[in-house]
């Protein structure tokens, strides 16, 4: 059981520190980032979804860095689960966009690794939920 708890939060851990990377990433440079989503800014005035974007992201990444530190496996568990919606999202986008297949398959390598952190968390135990 403690190897399971071990690969699943250094799962969870990474996934939290790119996110925040990503929200980080976002607010400096919104062109490049949307490039690296696979959607391209035409404007500069387009920034904005960025910037909505990184604040949202920076969010799930404290939340998740938070639920981590109190050892919330079942909410992580659903949290990983139910994060499966934004990399489906963004490959469907990404595709539609015409971004090249990397880009489009980095998204799918998403959805696997959120279904396998999921999986993992599974078989930890719940904690009590206080705060």
């Amino acid at each position: 059981m403690k190897k399971i708890e071990v690969a699943a939060s250094v799962m969870v851990a990474l996934m939290a520190i790119l996110q925040a990377t990503y929200g980080v990433y976002a607010y400096l440079d919104p062109s490049a980032f949307s490039e690296l989503r696979g959607t391209e800014l035409f404007s500069v005035g387009d920034s904005d979804w960025v910037a909505i974007y990184a604040s949202r992201t920076l969010f799930v990444a404290l939340i998740i860095g938070f639920l981590l530190i109190r050892r919330e496996f079942k909410l992580l568990m659903w949290s990983a689960l139910f994060g499966t919606v934004m990399p489906i999202t963004d490959a469907w986008l990404a595709y539609q966009a015409g971004a090249e297949g990397a880009v489009v398959y980095k998204h799918v390598a998403t959805i696997i690794y959120l279904l396998i952190t999921s999986f993992l968390l599974r078989f930890l135990p719940a904690e009590d939920c206080r705060v």
